[in-house]
């Protein structure tokens, strides 16, 4: 059973899930314009071994949309206050897309994490793709038509997408201040420098994965991460696109609890 929580980060009302009762603290990251919910197919199965806890980060999700530059250094800073405004020490992360790029720039500069992990993330490609250019339309324009061929397109397999998800997504995207927050945060994106020279700081054993039909960031960009930090291991998800742990929930989990249990 997952549990819906509110905290005041510096001001802000945050929302985040809350699943597991382990001692042990996995923080999942979502992407740009996600949600918590995003992570919802593999939460049963990481939550087994796991205390799970999921936020809205700020500007999406539930979570208040400030009007503030939405920069990768102002996600980060976010990031270290919502985990010392919730008493959480020594987690283990993990970050997927944008919320990758987020958790390794706190992963770069902080040192108690157990161990990271990231999926398909953001920081070191600087053009655009047509499905990234789709969902930017999405968010934009938030109808159904737009939003079924962007998340098609993100799917990389050919597989239909969950109308839930599809729903979802423009739902939250209709919401006050939504649009604000994500043009911002493409443009924080888009002005923030490569993240290869910080991977190199990283002291926690990582854990790169990636969907080999990723066409939003496509996987060629995952040597960037993989040789850039020390303590490094990659995996290779077949038939997956940028979101693997949506379209093969159980297999991605088991890949993640064999990183994170190993001693």
């Amino acid at each position: 059973m997952m549990q819906e929580n509110f905290i005041q980060v510096d001001g802000n009302k945050i929302r985040y899930l809350e699943a597991g009762h382990s001692k042990n603290t996995l923080v999942l990251v979502h992407g740009l314009g996600a949600s918590a919910e995003r992570w919802g197919r593999t939460i049963p199965y990481l939550a087994k071994d796991y205390h799970l806890i999921v936020p809205d980060l700020i500007g999406f999700g539930y979570s208040d949309k400030p009007i503030v530059d939405y920069t990768v250094d102002f996600f980060s800073g976010f990031f270290r206050e919502f985990l010392e405004t919730s008493g959480i020490e020594n987690p283990h992360i993990m970050g997927s897309s944008l919320g990758g790029q987020v958790t390794a720039e706190y992963a770069s500069a902080n040192s108690n994490i157990e161990k990271l992990t990231l999926v398909s993330p953001s920081g070191v490609m600087k053009q655009s793709t047509p499905a990234l250019d789709a969902y930017i339309m999405a968010a934009l324009y938030p109808n159904e038509p737009n939003a079924k061929n962007a998340f098609d397109m993100m799917e990389g397999s050919g597989i239909d997408v969950d109308p839930k998800i599809i729903e979802g997504f423009i739902e939250r995207m209709k919401l006050p201040n939504a649009k604000m927050a994500f043009m911002s945060t493409i443009l924080g994106l888009k002005n923030s420098e490569i993240i290869t020279n910080k991977l190199k700081t990283i002291k926690a054993p990582s854990l790169i994965i990636w969907g080999s039909a990723d066409p939003v960031i496509p996987i060629r960009h995952a040597d960037g991460f993989v040789s850039s930090i020390k303590d490094c291991r990659f995996y290779r998800m077949d038939g997956c696109g940028h979101t693997p742990y949506v379209q093969k929930p159980k297999e991605f989990a088991d890949i993640v609890l064999d990183f994170l249990n190993e001693i």
